[in-house]
């Protein structure tokens, strides 16, 4: 028996904030039908396939903050959080086996999808293919997780620092954002290496 688990990321082209990554196994009974590529998808039904997800898959989330996207790129910042969220997702494994009836799998049984292509290091079989959060179901699942949790991420940003509006833009580089940036200068949550 082979399980496949998907892997993406939310938060590569934000200005601000950190990067997140989600990993996913999907259940076999899981409602498919409500998934999709995070951005397709309104945020009604992302909270909804996020509650599900959660609910029902294996999963985990990996998140890595501004200062690290700077040190080290925001490729690489990507890749660690989607092993971070594989790492996590692997501690919850043998429980959700346990709950769901099925053996757990030695690491020769899993392989994993990611979308984009570079590939994270993560101790199973891995393949990356562009647009894979539109074709693959696992994948679509991680990509709803990662956004969702960033997305929470920003706008707990955005209270502490109303000015920058982090809650309609969540970071990313908006008209908006980049004239409040050029105005008041960096928030403390802010990407400094990227343009703006």
């Amino acid at each position: 028996m082979e399980f496949l688990l998907g892997l993406d990321e939310a938060g590569r082209g934000p200005l601000a904030g950190p990067v997140c990554a989600g990993c996913v196994i999907l259940s076999e009974d899981f409602p498919v039908e409500i998934l999709k590529d995070s951005k397709k998808l309104t945020p009604k039904k992302r909270q909804i396939a996020e509650a599900a997800i959660k609910e029902k898959c294996c999963w985990g989330i990996g998140l890595v903050d501004h200062e690290e996207i700077d040190k080290i790129n925001i490729l690489n910042a990507s890749m660690k959080a989607m092993k971070l969220a594989f790492e996590m997702m692997m501690k919850k494994l043998p429980s959700w086996c346990e709950k769901n009836a099925l053996p757990v799998p030695s690491p020769e049984q899993l392989s994993a999808i990611t979308d984009g292509t570079k590939c994270p290091d993560i101790s199973c079989k891995v393949r990356c293919e562009p647009k894979a959060d539109g074709k693959y179901y696992c994948v679509m699942a991680a990509s709803i997780i990662a956004k969702e949790e960033r997305d929470r991420i920003m706008i707990e940003y955005d209270k502490k620092y109303p000015e920058y509006g982090y809650a309609r833009h969540k970071g990313y580089p908006t008209p908006e954002h980049k004239k409040i940036c050029r105005q008041t200068g960096p928030s403390p949550i802010q990407r400094l290496t990227f343009k703006y």
